[in-house]
């Protein structure tokens, strides 16, 4: 499994924890280091069909400042893939991607799943 996390966020390391307790193994990566590609976000939003939407984190200033709240729904696909892309922290975090799954957002229930 591949885990994307921002390591400064609270979120992201209770995340991280709870996948080390439950001695689940995974590849880490810090999104500002490696953010996703734009072939990379393409084929996973392809792959298990992601509402794109749901990949922009909406509590970021980046967010705010493009006022994307106003604009997200104008934008085509490609350009919210090349937004994501070119900004890390747009991306909602932590990500963790699997064979079968792609989980956005660190929720706990969800992640029971995982074994």
């Amino acid at each position: 499994m591949l885990f994307i996390e921002y390591s400064k966020c609270s979120t992201c390391k209770k995340a991280k924890q709870f996948l080390d307790n439950n001695n689940i193994k995974y590849i880490d990566r810090e999104i500002k280091e490696e953010t996703p590609t734009y072939d990379e976000l393409s084929k996973w939003i392809d792959m298990y069909n992601i509402d794109i939407n749901k990949l922009f984190n909406t509590s970021s200033m980046l967010y705010r400042e493009y006022k994307l709240k106003d604009k997200l729904n104008d934008l085509t696909k490609e350009e919210k893939i090349k937004l994501l892309s070119e900004n890390a922290l747009l991306i909602k975090r932590p990500l963790l991607i699997g064979n079968d799954f792609m989980y956005i957002g660190f929720k706990e229930k969800e992640w029971n799943n995982i074994k």
